[in-house]
């Protein structure tokens, strides 16, 4: 199976599994969806989405955040964790919206990851999620997928978005990110791993990811 052949074919797969790809955090505008995909770093978004509603019910949008302390906010988002940069992150940049943006998350990705506590993925979410511009954000789970599929060779997830953004159409990024995330959790998963439930893997693997497989 050539390159071009492989990446169709895991798209042609991920398009059968998933033909709808809701979008994992809930929210209701850009900056929910920021505060949202922000706090979801080293954690769940089955976990944040028991949270957010309890921030958002006191603050829904930045001039409501900033009436709130750093510590009334890091109280509220603790399950989370990481609640001590996360909410210094949360108050900041509501503050910065309001001073520069007038209130509103900016469509820019040099924009957003000035922000504090907004990196390269979590404005890459927010981009693709919040506004339909095309961004490939790898997570744990396309990083790790990217490798077995062998598209990538796995150093680090600048190189797997380089390579992600190089095989994939562009039109589909911002559907297939999502795909690849459901994929990787129901049938890729780091641990638990079942190589005969994942068909991708199987069917285009690395060989050596499918030998170490097959060794234990």
């Amino acid at each position: 199976m050539t390159k071009a052949e492989k990446v169709q074919f895991v798209i042609d797969t991920l398009e059968n599994l998933y033909p709808e790809t809701p979008i994992p955090l809930d929210h209701k505008d850009p900056y929910t969806l920021l505060i949202a995909v922000l706090m979801s770093a080293q954690s769940t978004d089955a976990r944040v989405n028991t949270i957010t509603p309890l921030l958002f019910e006191k603050a829904d949008n930045p001039y409501d955040m900033v009436k709130l302390s750093v510590e009334e906010i890091r109280d509220i988002i603790k399950p989370v964790g990481l609640s001590p940069m996360k909410s210094k992150g949360i108050y900041g940049l509501s503050k910065i919206l309001i001073e520069k943006h007038d209130g509103k998350v900016p469509i820019d990705f040099d924009a957003l990851e000035e922000l504090p506590a907004v990196g390269h993925k979590t404005a890459s979410v927010v981009m693709a999620q919040a506004f339909n511009i095309p961004a490939f954000p790898v997570d744990t789970h396309i990083h790790r997928l990217m490798y077995r599929w062998n598209l990538t060779n796995g150093k680090n997830v600048v190189q797997t978005e380089k390579d992600a953004k190089r095989l994939f159409p562009k039109e589909l990024w911002n559907k297939l990110h999502l795909q690849i995330i459901y994929y990787g959790r129901e049938y890729s998963p780091a641990r638990g791993w079942n190589l005969e439930k994942d068909i991708i893997t199987k069917t285009i693997g690395r060989k050596s990811v499918v030998d170490e497989y097959n060794k234990k």
